[in-house]
């Protein structure tokens, strides 16, 4: 049990509630309304690396099983340095683990802070990012071998503007400024994307009174088979 973590306020609402934490640094957690028929922490590919960023539940529903995978991408900054290689590292782990999944031809469902903007249009000012580790070429481009896989970037799936955006920084005015970046992404397998009905981003929750710098970024499956 974790004692930071209120499982039991989840609870009362209806939701089963699992958490992989490190204090004070990294989390990722699962909330559902189904029963968690399996949980694994931990990205596969490095049995040393002890920082809580990957969860990973199956639930059953009336259609089939559906696997989902809370993560929470390294920030990489400073480039140069081994925070950034930890990044790609990370990101070729996440490529080895999604390749395993996909031939298991289920739903899926990836979802999370990527701290990855994957093109041009993912950026208010782009040229503001281009030495930042989430906007380097290497990182867009193990995205692209992410989503090459046969993921399907469900907010892209649904829309192409260019101001869909997830996260503003509190410094420099950037959320008056409409300045933000879309770094949170959900990506599903073809069997996920088979079911998609809708995808958004709740970009109203930042103009909130004490806000995340991120906002919710939802996706609608059709795994009841309405």
């Amino acid at each position: 049990m974790d004692p930071a973590f209120n499982r039991a306020a989840f609870e009362r609402l209806g939701s089963n509630a699992v958490v992989h934490r490190q204090k004070a640094l990294n989390a990722a957690a699962l909330l559902s309304k189904l029963p968690f028929d399996e949980v694994a922490p931990g990205l596969i590919g490095d049995d040393g690396d002890v920082q809580a960023r990957f969860l990973e539940a199956l639930v059953s529903t009336k259609t089939g099983g559906l696997r989902v995978v809370s993560l929470y991408l390294p920030n990489g900054n400073p480039p140069g340095t081994d925070k950034y290689t930890y990044k790609l590292k990370w990101m070729d782990r996440l490529i080895a683990f999604s390749h395993e999944r996909l031939k298991l031809e289920e739903p899926m469902l990836l979802a999370g802070d990527y701290n990855v903007i994957p093109t041009v249009a993912d950026a208010r000012n782009p040229a503001a990012w281009t030495k930042d580790a989430l906007f380097l070429p290497a990182t867009r481009e193990k995205f692209r071998a992410l989503t090459n896989l046969g993921l399907t970037d469900a907010i892209r799936a649904v829309s192409d503007a260019r101001d869909l955006y997830t996260f503003w920084d509190y410094q420099a005015g950037a959320w008056a400024k409409d300045d933000g970046i879309r770094i949170d992404h959900l990506l599903l397998s073809p069997q996920a994307a088979d079911k998609l009905v809708d995808a958004g981003i709740d970009r109203h929750v930042r103009s909130w009174d004490k806000p995340s710098d991120h906002v919710p970024v939802y996706v609608d499956l059709d795994i009841e088979g309405r």
